[in-house]
C-alpha cells in the first residue's frame, strides 16, 4: 500500500509490501514496529529501537520521538487519488462537471437540480472499495444538471452533476 505523507511540511511517498518491505521515496528501509499501547509503539528503524507516541488530532497525526514533535498527515492510495481529482477542478466561474475519482456506487445524492450550493456542500456519496466517499462542492453555484441517481454504478470519470 502506498501512502503520501508529510511531516512537518516535508513530504515523503511510503510504500508498505505485503512481505513487510518499507520503501521511503524510492529507498528500502528496514522497519519493524509493535503496538504497546493505543497510542504507544516500539519502532525499529534500521536496528536502532525508538519508543513513538502517536496522537490523531483534527485528521493529523502528532508523533513524539526522542522529545521531537512531528506533525503529520497521512493519505493511502483512495484519499490520495481523492485529493488528485479533486485538486484538478477548474472552479473559478462557468460551468464545471463533477466527475466520478473513481469507479463505484452512488449511494446518495445529496442535492437537487436548481438547488443554490455552498463551497464544501456534500453533493454525493461514492461507495468504492467499501468506503464511502463525500464529493463536495468546489466552490458556490446552482446545480444545473444530475447525471446519476441513487444506486446507479459508475465508471472513473463519468460526470455526475454540472454545476454553474
Amino acid at each position: 500500500m502506498k501512502y503520501a505523507t508529510t511531516v512537518n511540511g516535508k513530504s515523503y511517498e511510503i510504500e508498505v509490501n505485503q512481505d513487510g518491505k518499507v520503501t521511503v521515496n524510492g529507498e528500502e528501509r528496514t522497519v519493524d514496529f509493535k503496538s504497546i499501547t493505543e497510542s504507544l509503539y516500539s519502532v525499529i528503524i534500521e536496528n536502532a529501537s525508538y519508543e513513538v507516541a502517536v496522537e490523531l488530532r483534527d485528521g493529523q497525526y502528532n508523533v513524539m520521538m526522542q522529545g521531537d514533535l512531528y506533525e503529520t498527515e497521512v493519505l493511502d492510495e483512495r484519499q490520495l487519488r481523492m485529493a488528485q481529482a479533486s485538486a484538478g477542478f477548474s472552479v473559478a466561474q462557468g460551468e464545471f462537471s463533477l466527475k466520478s475519482p473513481m469507479p463505484g456506487m452512488i449511494v446518495d445524492v445529496r442535492v437537487a437540480e436548481g438547488q443554490h450550493v455552498e463551497k464544501g456542500q456534500s453533493l454525493i456519496v461514492l461507495e468504492s472499495m467499501k468506503m464511502e466517499n463525500e464529493l463536495k462542492a468546489p466552490r458556490a453555484g446552482t446545480i444545473i444538471r444530475i447525471h446519476v441517481s441513487k444506486s446507479d454504478s459508475v465508471e472513473q470519470n463519468k460526470v455526475l452533476l454540472t454545476l454553474g
